[in-house]
């Protein structure tokens, strides 16, 4: 028991080490530029040694790019944590709302939830155009969708090896998150995140009618 205890906390502390270095290059790249940032100036950000982030990243780009694949372990986690007898889709929504968009709720209420900084926005936009990033992002989006898959089928009771639905969702719902946060990022001004995935999943859960 003991030693099964051991392991669940050195692979907890990998992921917390793995997220805090992914944080401060992401935080890093979207103040100067992927190319205007040094893998000296990230570990000392996340307060470790350039050797760290070499056991766990090969290059900027993955490190940016695990950020994804983490938002889709924390969703799977939330998603796990959520109440049994809670309807899959309102489930989902609020575990994606609570990692994508924390703060901003369904938009309803005042305000609706708050737009976005424009030049965070801005600079997010130039961070994901840098093509050393694309095969990266490709990567990780495998794995989240994995991951997520994997949370869905102990969800409904499915198995994620033979069935195809815990699969068909984890895609659906990473298709339906990246439209959303693809529109905010593309909108004329600055457009709340959480009305917007709201919206999507509305859509989605009533069979994406014609409008």
């Amino acid at each position: 028991m003991t030693g099964n205890v051991d392991i669940g906390l050195r692979e907890r502390k990998k992921r917390e080490t793995r997220a805090a270095l992914s944080r401060a290059t992401i935080r890093l790249c979207l103040e100067r530029g992927l190319s205007n940032v040094t893998v000296e100036e990230i570990a000392e950000a996340a307060n470790v040694s350039v050797r760290t982030f070499r056991n766990y990243f090969s290059n900027k780009a993955e490190a940016v790019a695990a950020g994804h694949l983490e938002r889709a372990l924390r969703i799977a986690d939330e998603l796990r944590a959520r109440p049994v007898d809670e309807p899959l889709w309102d489930s989902i929504v609020s575990a994606v709302q609570a990692q994508l968009a924390p703060g901003e709720g369904d938009g309803e209420g005042a305000g609706g939830g708050s737009p976005p900084d424009r030049r965070r926005q801005d600079a997010l936009r130039l961070l994901l155009a840098e093509p050393a990033l694309q095969g990266e992002v490709l990567k990780a989006d495998v794995a989240a969708r994995d991951e997520l898959a994997k949370a869905i089928a102990e969800r409904t009771g499915t198995d994620v090896t033979h069935d195809v639905y815990p699969k068909l969702v984890a895609a659906v719902v990473g298709a339906g998150s990246a439209v959303a946060v693809e529109h905010c990022l593309s909108a004329d001004r600055p457009t709340p995140l959480g009305p917007l995935l709201r919206e999507v999943f509305d859509r989605l859960t009533a069979g994406l009618p014609a409008p």
